[in-house]
């Protein structure tokens, strides 16, 4: 047999044996786009009928991104098991609408704590304890599970290429590509192509420094997704490909676009995701006439609806992290989402709640709905609670969300109810503690508890519980059922077992409750036109083709509250 006709002979044989792979690295700079790259390959796979599954590894020895900062990481998405993971596994499930677990994110902190468990139970059986094979065997472990149950495991690893603390991962792909073979495993690398506007071109050497960097690793791409503000001509296709020793046609332009959710059908006009099939040699002609049409009914239809907007609404967003857009990445998607079910397009202001009162309520004054997120700690509190006094007097639309239903409680205690002094156990020990820590609740007919001196992550009700919603209530309109599941991640909780009576008096309505009857998730004022917090955070499972309810609700309420006319603002795209 010639040697060319083992290679295909073995390339069938590969294809008919297992699942695929695809490992999405970045180069030259990190905040290239690798999680929305990575959920538009899995929704363009989607469209061809395969299923997937969406894996992150995360560099950072953190165990989890629970602890850190917004300003460090941006913000924290929790998954329906209580897993807190990195924000792009909410690209992953927006986009694709899979419900990603803890089993599908990876950091180093749970790689080492698991391998020196393991060490000190003794399963080593006395061996020192290496990078290679201990720790790339669990990264390898971890990227293999379940893989059988999908047609296509897509991995992004987080970081740059050239990061000291990403090369494991970078030798498990390595590794991996010997472990299965060539023909189930594809990389697909981003870069970004710099645009010098004084000599008006691009410039293509630093992503051949970064190609480079990764074939020194041992890992060759067979992708690379270029970002960039103009287009790539054929020329810098040619050159890239000669100089990187990737196929031309697999050198795939990624244009800047006015909106995330543009970029999947921009990569599918690309043939990206043509691309991939033909790597894997998975690419039928016969069907691409269906692939148009799902991609076409589903992406070109959001792309529609997101460019062709017939109001303008602007909602005020006051928090604390308001100098980085990613603190609130779902947050601001999920109003995104809300406006697009409205065939509106939102104007997003983030108000910095740490500002005097009278600069507050200034910047408040031409809004159409107020917005207060969750949060730790007592910075800017006193500024978000002068903003729902402001929505409450004035009958603007108000969303409270997490912290934003505490301080909710703790303005109508001081502001209505006359308790100047009602105030949070996370804020002071001394004062009317009408929000507290709770001990112990129930969840699906089992008790949780939780002390105080535990870890930080440990002290949170974390991931999807359920809750009771009363029928005559605005929280039974806006969802249309008396049971309900969202996403928690806080600490404290109204104490309205000691504080009913002086709820009462304030004017809070409490029309959803934890299946037990013991923790506040919704709270209402009455005679308002829209006022409703939740401690949960519903921005976690709001999708484009799914908007949240709350979110509709809330967008809608703003548009009647006042409509500015379109051509008074920008296009959006």
């Amino acid at each position: 047999m010639l040697m060319s006709e083992k290679w295909i002979d073995e390339m069938d044989e590969s294809r008919r044996t297992g699942s695929f792979f695809i490992f999405i690295t970045g180069g030259i700079m990190s905040s290239l786009g690798k999680g929305i790259a990575s959920a538009s390959i899995g929704t363009l796979l989607q469209a061809r009928g395969y299923a997937v599954r969406m894996k992150k590894l995360d560099p950072y020895i953190n165990v989890d991104p629970g602890t850190m900062s917004p300003y460090k990481h941006g913000e924290v998405f929790v998954m329906g098991d209580g897993c807190e993971a990195d924000l792009d596994f909410g690209h992953y499930e927006r986009f694709t609408g899979l419900q990603c677990t803890a089993n599908d994110s990876l950091t180093t902190g749970k790689i080492y704590e698991k391998v020196l468990a393991q060490e000190r139970r003794g399963d080593y059986l006395g061996s020192d304890i290496q990078v290679i094979p201990h720790i790339t065997n669990e990264i390898k472990r971890f990227i293999m599970d379940g893989h059988e149950l999908v047609d296509f495991t897509i991995c992004e690893i987080g970081g740059t290429v050239g990061d000291i603390e990403g090369l494991p991962y970078i030798e498990a792909i390595r590794q991996l590509r010997i472990d299965l073979g060539v023909f189930r495993i594809a990389c697909i690398h981003l870069t970004y192509l710099p645009y010098l506007k004084t000599s008006e071109e691009l410039k293509t050497k630093p992503t051949q420094h970064s190609v480079k960097l990764l074939q020194s690793m041992g890992v060759q791409p067979d992708i690379i997704l270029c970002r960039s503000e103009k287009d790539i001509n054929d020329d810098i296709k040619t050159k890239l490909s000669m100089f990187c020793n990737v196929k031309k046609e697999n050198i795939v332009a990624a244009l800047d676009v006015e909106n995330i959710y543009l970029v999947p059908h921009k990569y599918h006009l690309a043939g990206l995701d043509r691309q991939v099939c033909d790597h894997f040699g998975l690419l039928d002609q016969k069907l691409e006439k269906l692939v148009e049409e799902n991609i076409k009914e589903k992406w070109v239809n959001i792309e529609h609806a997101i460019c062709t907007p017939s109001k303008t609404v602007r909602i005020a967003v006051v928090g604390k992290y308001t100098k980085l857009k990613d603190a609130y990445i779902s947050l601001s998607q999920a109003i995104n989402h809300g406006a697009i079910a409205n065939e509106a397009r939102v104007e997003i202001y983030f108000v910095d709640a740490k500002k005097s009162s009278q600069n507050l309520e200034d910047e408040l004054c031409n809004v159409s709905g107020i917005l207060v997120p969750g949060g730790f700690d007592s910075s800017g509190v006193e500024g978000k609670i002068t903003a729902i006094k402001f929505a409450r007097e004035n009958k603007i639309p108000f969303l409270g969300i997490c912290l934003g239903l505490q301080l909710a409680v703790i303005e109508a205690c001081r502001n209505v109810a006359g308790v100047k002094d009602a105030t949070s156990r996370e804020f002071s020990d001394e004062g009317e503690i009408v929000i507290d820590f709770m001990n112990s609740w129930e969840s699906d007919g089992l008790a949780e508890f939780r002390l105080p001196s535990d870890n930080k992550g440990g002290t949170m009700r974390l991931g999807s519980y359920r809750c009771k919603i009363s029928g005559d209530s605005l929280a039974y309109k806006i969802y249309g059922a008396t049971e309900i599941t969202e996403r928690h991640r806080h600490r404290f909780e109204v104490n309205i077992k000691k504080y009913r009576e002086l709820f009462e008096i304030a004017g809070l309505k409490f029309s959803g409750m934890s299946m037990d009857g013991l923790l506040p998730e919704i709270v209402e004022r009455r005679f308002h036109p829209f006022f409703i917090a939740t401690q949960a955070h519903p921005e976690f499972q709001s999708h484009p083709f799914a908007p949240h309810p709350l979110f509709t609700s809330f967008i809608k309420a703003a548009i009647n509250y006042s409509t500015i006319p379109l051509f008074q603002c920008a296009p959006q795209c």
